[in-house]
């Protein structure tokens, strides 16, 4: 077992233990007459010091506090320090690390929520990184989010025979969510005192803004990423040119259509350049991927391509990340139509109590099982893979906690991308005209 005594009792504690022993030895002294004369003079002198030094400690507890603040605040900014690439399992090592001697708890854990990023002090090769939480009072934490103060092994989910008496575990939250915990672990019980629970509630709160801050800075980076990728996809020059030469194609053979096409066509990126960085009614988003679909169409011919669209009126007046459910619709067309027949592509919306369901059907040629999961993969970076996790990332970090995308698909069947959307009804309002 790895124990370090608190940092700001030191200086106090070394100057008690010296003031008990060097008065031992005077006594001694004094009472055996053939004592040292030397020793007993040296022994006096360090008791008297000793004793002063302690009386002056505590007659003056703001020079104590002022010692525990500056001790505690330095633990702080090593603590911060820690956490520049978020909470893994490399800062959560070092912060257990440092907030081990800065309690009078025997271990420090940090977990996830479903697993032990880093634990230091007594039984730490029984806790190694990464294995699952096993104590039932940590669970029970990530459920509820409140703090425990236990006091008997029982209580933490130990053997009533286990040398860990008591346990103080801080819920560590982004938001709402719980997202892990943070765990003082005691030899005796009575070791948990005020003192050790404000230490451990301030380290906890420490952490929390610091995943915030975290968290706030990722979402500010993801939405600059995010908003260059749209443009760039949206403006592709590949779709530029074969809708200008469509249009172009019409202008003899079908004059009136090459002139509506022209005009969807100004008003479509008109659209894409006003879109790009807001929130849009989903009414909006669906005319808006209507109006892209008009150009496939005069491209490839209403006997090969096909839009159908089913959506709840309540969801038509959702607010929405711009740019969710062209990419996909999109997509569709140029990796799903079959070499011959026809590509039918629905989009539908529904209310699901607070929540919201948007998918993306097609019936096209399908994928197999690991081009679905590739897509999904954070290192895609071109083609379907860009386009569908840009999706993913935007309407997590607008929705939050508990939005989900998922695709599946069937060789010969087509495909299905599903958004979840969590709290999507809340973000609503009165459903608008498309232009």
């Amino acid at each position: 077992m790895r124990y370090v005594m608190p940092r700001f009792f030191t200086l106090e504690m070394f100057a008690f233990t010296l003031a008990v022993l060097s008065g031992l030895v005077l006594l001694w002294n004094l009472i055996d007459a053939g004592g040292n004369v030397g020793l007993l003079f040296c022994a006096g002198v360090i008791f008297t010091l000793s004793l002063a030094m302690v009386v002056r400690l505590f007659m003056d507890p703001d020079w104590v506090r002022a010692r525990q603040t500056d001790s505690m605040l330095k633990v702080a900014s090593q603590t911060l320090a820690c956490m520049d690439e978020g909470l893994d399992m490399q800062a959560a090592k070092q912060i257990c690390s440092l907030l081990l001697p800065a309690s009078a708890a025997c271990a420090v854990a940090i977990t996830d929520r479903e697993r032990i990023l880093a634990y230091e002090g007594h039984q730490e090769k029984d806790n190694p990184a990464g294995i699952p939480i096993k104590t039932a009072a940590t669970l029970a934490t990530l459920q509820d989010g409140k703090l425990r103060v236990l006091y008997t092994p029982e209580d933490i989910g130990l053997a009533s025979n286990a040398s860990i008496k008591g346990a103080i575990i801080v819920p560590l939250s982004v938001g709402h969510e719980v997202v892990g915990t943070l765990k003082f672990y005691y030899r005796r019980a009575r070791q948990i005192s005020e003192t050790q629970k404000s230490i451990a509630e301030g380290f906890g709160k420490l952490l929390n803004s610091q995943m915030a801050a975290t968290a706030m800075e990722e979402q500010a980076q993801l939405a600059t990423r995010m908003e260059l990728k749209m443009l760039q996809s949206q403006i592709n020059p590949h779709f530029l040119f074969n809708t200008i030469n469509t249009i172009a194609s019409l202008v003899r053979t079908d004059p009136e259509n090459a002139r509506k096409l022209l005009r969807e066509f100004a008003t479509f990126y008109r659209r894409t350049l006003e879109n790009s960085g807001d929130l849009i009614v989903f009414e909006r988003e669906l005319g808006q991927t209507q109006r892209y679909f008009l150009f496939e169409v005069a491209r490839f011919g209403a006997d090969r391509v096909a839009l159908e669209s089913d959506v709840e009126e309540d969801v038509l007046g959702m607010m929405v990340p711009a740019f969710i459910i062209q990419p996909l619709v999109e997509n569709a067309v140029h990796h799903a139509m079959p070499a011959e027949g026809k590509l039918t592509v629905t989009v539908s919306g529904r209310a699901e109590g607070p929540d919201v369901r948007i998918q993306v059907v097609d019936d096209g040629i399908g994928m197999d099982a690991e081009t679905c999961e590739r897509i999904l993969h954070p290192e895609s970076s071109t083609g379907m893979g860009i386009a569908v996790k840009n999706v993913h990332d935007r309407i997590v970090g607008f929705y939050g906690p508990g939005t989900e995308m998922s695709v599946e698909s069937e060789l010969g069947v087509g495909t299905t991308v599903t958004l979840l959307l969590k709290g999507g009804r809340a973000q609503t309002v009165a459903p608008v005209v498309v232009e």
